[in-house]
This record gives C-alpha cells, structure tokens and sequence, in this order.
C-alpha cells in the first residue's frame, strides 16, 4: 500500500520534526496473562493492572483500558497509572473518560502536553475559543506543541472573530521547511474560509511548491477552491496532474464526476472544529511515516472528536489500526465511511483486505463480487478478488477473476505488467501453460527486464526443458538485478542442477541459504546439490534442516525417502519459482 502521508500530507525534504512523538509516547509492556475480568469485587488491584499490561502488550488497547481503568479506581492517586489509563482512553476514542482523567492529570503535572491539548480540544468543540486560546498560549514551546498549538490558537482566535491576529501566526515564517508548509496551509485554509480565495489560492501553491509531487489533501483543497471560484479549467489540470503521478487512482472519482456535471462543492473547512480536526489531521499524517503511531492514534481520534464525518481523518485512523495489527477496530473504522465520500471506494478495498486476513475469506470474496457489479467498468475489484484467491491457492477461480479484470483494461499499460505476471503464475499453477507463458511475455514486453518476471518464465522454461540457453541468461539478468533475493538465487542454483552443472549450483544454492536460512525448499535443494557432487553427509544434514522448518506434505515425505535410500529421479524436489515481488 502506497504511504498514508504520501497521499494526503507531503513536506517535501522534511517531514514534521521528530520531536514529536519524543517524550509523549507510552511504552508497550509485557506481563504473564491472568484470568481476570475488569472490575469484578474480587480482582485485585495487581490482578487488574498485570491483565492491563498484558492486553496493552497484545495490542488489545480496549480490554487494557478496561483493566487498567478498573485498577486506577482501586488506586485513584497513581501519577503512572493515571497517565497510562488517559493515553489509552484517547487512543481508542472514549472522549468522555478521555477528558475527565486528563482533568485529573493536569492536577498532578499541569504541562502534561496531551491532556493539556485534550481539554483544549475539548474547549473548541464546545466553543470556549477563549479558554482554548489560553490552553495553547499555556503550552510549552517543544515538540508538537511547538508548531500545533500555534495554529490552533490562530483557529481558536477566528472562532473569537478576531482574523487579522489568526493569519498573523500562521504566515509568521519558519525556519523548518515542514513547519512552514503546516503554517502555508492553514494560511490557505483561513483565508478561503473567511472569504480571501486570492490569498487562499497563494498559500495552496506555496504548500505545492514545497512538495515533492503532489498530495492527495493538497489537490482536494485547491482543486475545490477552483471549481468553487468559477475556474474548472485549473481544476481540471490540477487533477490530471496528480492522475498522471498516481495513475490508476480512484481517489479522485468524486471530484471528477462533479466537475464534469458542473456542481459546485462546498467548502470543506467551513467551521472552526473543522479547521482545528485538519491540523490534528495534518500532524496525525506526519507522524504515521516517523513510526509515533501511539501519538498519532491519539491525535487522530481528537480529530474525529471534532469531526466525526471526516472521511480521509477515518482512513488515516484504519491505516494506522492496521499497522498495529488491529483488524476489527480498523474494520469498524471502514465501514463508518460516508458513502459518497471520495474515499468510500477505497475504504470498501481495504474491508476486503481485512476479512481476508481475518480468515474471512468467502466473505471477503462476496464483497468484491458484490463490489464488481456496482462498478461494470472498474477493475480493481476483480484485481483484489484474484490476488485474495490465488494466495489461497484457488488458481483456477482466479484466472476467472483476472481474465474479467484483464477484459476491463483496454489498453495494458506499463503499470499492468504485474496484473499479466499474477495472471501468468496461476495459469501456470493451474496447467494452462500456453497462456501463462503468454502473459509472461507480454508482461515482458510492458516491463522489460523485470526481474521476477524473469525469474519465473526463465525457471519454468528450464522445468520444461525448453529454450535453456536464454532461460538461464534471464535468471542470471533477475540475479544480476536482485542478488540478495533468495528465492531468484535458488531458481539461478536450482537452473543449473536441471542443467547438470552440479558445482555452480552448489555455489549459488550455499549463497540463496545464506539469504533464506529459513526457507525448508532451498535448503532441500542444497541437500540434492551436495549429494550430486558427493558430499552425501552434508546433504544428509539439510535434507534433516528442511525437515526441521516445517515443508510441506509431499516434500516431508520426498525428504525421508532421500534420508532412507539417498537421491533419485523420484525424491528428486520438484520446486515452483518463486519471488519475493
């Protein structure tokens, strides 16, 4: 999946400053499981806190705020325990418990930086501008706070209708170029709000011109400004220009399909909650890509606290739940999605993707079926249905579904090539050479020297004894691209057994062991190598190693014939190329 930053919120050379997350994150603990339930009279104090540890370490954020908010009210005057239940409660969206403990904590350490920004928050939704205002003028001029809470009391200051000192903070300039792209764009989106679409359109362009290539959020907000403001034309450029740097996109669908009927969009930030959730927003994005997920879960969910119809705030969310492996959260997250938004599409994707590694996979199936037939012409779907189906080895079905993807494309482009190899690698798996070897040279011809590609069609050709010379050339060009793929260097190893050059592919199998010591295959693929070459106990020795990492079933038994009566033509490993792409 293409970077949640690299869509909606680019900083050019600079990403926000890693301060950030320093000092605001909590830490992932680790504990023995207890049989305990939150709350119960007769849990424990220690109980509560041991099961809080443990859920919070299995990334389980809502039983461990159940836990550790049971054991805080055994122990109300706990600094840690109370820092520790808050962050929870923040992170998974419970506002209500969220703000009250941060009332809590402030009474113990009033510069707490995120309960401090919490009750600031909360102060804006609310409309207390003025007691906000004062929160961020309170706040200590390092890490977040250093360059968000100037701009929310620059929001804070538009709610008290006082405009002139908002823009005043927001077009201060900034050493940090990041920084300075965060002030540019909400210069840009106070100005259009308060009726200044010139000055709003001169911070949008600065905010481009800052970044390398454009993002999504950039090209929502100045693209609405256009068609708002009677200029369809610039829209339209603008988004041909970002489709042209994310061909294939579907992001774009909903503003393409109103500018082509000539309705004008409303302002997307009409309110101060919604210029306040946009900052939350902009720094949630940064620190997706600086690894503060802990942080950026809180800031998302203040945001959505805000905001609550705030579809790509809602899609950052889910991203960052699936980061953490927190599939039915994210799930949840998904199908909240408004539907006409233009990210339901992509939210309705990625609940396919969810159910699948769920293990929920004829649900999953039905989605994209279900998805397929609302949208006769888009392919994506179809594409998402045969990648589920042939990585649950369900070949055939999923020829189905990418000669129906294949049939929607009407021109393959360059990009296609791995929509032909995915194609062609289950036509293989499904006895259909012919065509599979089709598809792999018309991917080829889409992508030359692709080196899985290569790899593949260069093995199978060396399986079946054909075109041997230019086989292993094409796996040597694969190598030459990837050495430090295990797999291509098996298949460059594995090719010269087949053709009988025993020595070289002992030396290339020893190198693709040491890049997948894992792998059970190409370790059995070493054991016949050796034994090819007369180092029968070392080969005795990985055909033990592959058994020892779990092969599967026909090799298991292949291996233990090898061990019993040495190598033959039928214990000999038949192998499948393979490739990490």
């Amino acid at each position: 999946m293409t970077g949640i930053t690299t869509f909606f919120w680019k900083t050019g050379k600079a990403a926000l400053p890693a301060a950030v997350a320093a000092g605001v994150g909590f830490a992932v603990l680790t504990a023995g499981a207890l049989p305990v339930q939150a709350g119960k009279s007769d849990t424990s104090l220690a109980g509560n806190y041991l099961a809080g540890r443990y859920a919070q370490a299995r990334r389980d954020l809502s039983s461990a705020a159940d836990f550790l908010g049971a054991a805080l009210k055994q122990a109300p005057d706990a600094p840690n325990l109370l820092n520790r239940t808050f962050i929870l409660m923040a992170i998974e969206g419970r506002m209500a418990e969220a703000t009250a403990l941060a009332r809590r904590l402030l009474k113990i350490n009033p510069k707490a930086p995120i309960a401090n920004l919490t009750l600031a928050v909360e102060d804006i939704k609310k409309g207390r501008f003025a007691t906000a205002k004062a929160r961020f003028q309170d706040m200590p001029g390092k890490g977040f706070s250093r360059f968000l809470a100037p701009v929310l009391r620059a929001w804070s200051l538009i709610g008290e209708k006082k405009s002139d000192a908002a823009l005043k903070i927001v077009t201060t300039k900034s050493k940090e170029e990041a920084t300075q792209a965060f002030y540019d764009m909400h210069a840009a989106l106070i100005n259009e709000m308060i009726g200044n679409n010139d000055e709003a359109e001169k911070y949008y362009l600065g905010v481009s011109n800052s970044q390398d290539g454009l993002s999504l959020r950039l090209v929502q907000l100045l693209g609405s400004l256009y068609e708002r403001t009677g200029r369809p034309e610039k829209a339209q450029a603008l988004y041909d220009r970002y489709l042209k740097e994310q061909p294939g996109s579907q992001l774009l669908g909903v503003a393409l399909e109103r500018l082509k009927k000539g309705r004008k969009p409303r302002l997307q930030v009409s309110s101060i909650t919604d210029g306040a959730a946009e900052a939350l927003f902009g720094v949630a994005s940064s620190l997706r890509q600086q690894s503060g997920r802990e942080v950026a879960l809180v800031f998302s969910r203040l945001a959505l606290y805000l905001k609550p119809r705030f579809p790509v705030m809602q899609i950052l969310l889910g991203d960052l739940l699936e980061a953490d492996d927190r599939l039915e959260p994210a799930l949840g997250v998904y199908r909240l999605i408004d539907e006409k938004s233009a990210f339901s599409w992509s939210a309705k994707l990625r609940i396919a993707s969810i159910l699948n590694r769920l293990k929920r996979t004829d649900e999953a199936v039905k989605h994209l079926n279900g998805m397929a037939r609302d949208r006769k012409d888009d392919p994506g779907p179809l594409i998402n249905l045969a990648d589920i189906l042939r990585g649950h080895d369900r070949f055939p079905e999923a020829v189905d579904a990418y000669d129906k993807a294949l049939a929607r494309i009407k021109s393959p482009e360059e990009r296609h090539w791995s929509l032909l190899y995915a194609r062609g690698i289950s036509l293989e798996r499904s006895q259909q050479w012919p065509r599979a070897e089709a598809d792999f040279l018309r991917a080829l011809e889409l992508k030359p020297e692709q080196p899985y590609v290569l790899n593949y069609l260069g093995y199978s050709w060396i399986d079946k004894g054909i075109n041997k010379d230019r086989a292993q050339d094409m796996i040597q060009r694969a190598v030459k691209q990837r050495p430090n793929d295990g797999y291509i260097v098996d298949s460059l190893g594995w090719g010269h057994y087949r053709l009988g050059n025993f020595k070289k592919a002992v030396r290339h199998l020893e190198r693709a062991v040491e890049l997948r010591p894992q792998d059970p295959v190409i370790n059995d693929h070493l054991g016949d190598a050796y034994w090819r070459v007369g180092r029968t106990r070392e080969a005795k020795f990985q055909w033990n190693r592959s058994l020892s990492l779990d092969p599967e079933d026909d090799v298991i038994a292949k291996i233990r014939q090898k061990l019993k009566t040495g190598l033959t033509e039928d214990t000999e490993t038949a192998k499948k190329p393979r490739n990490d792409g």
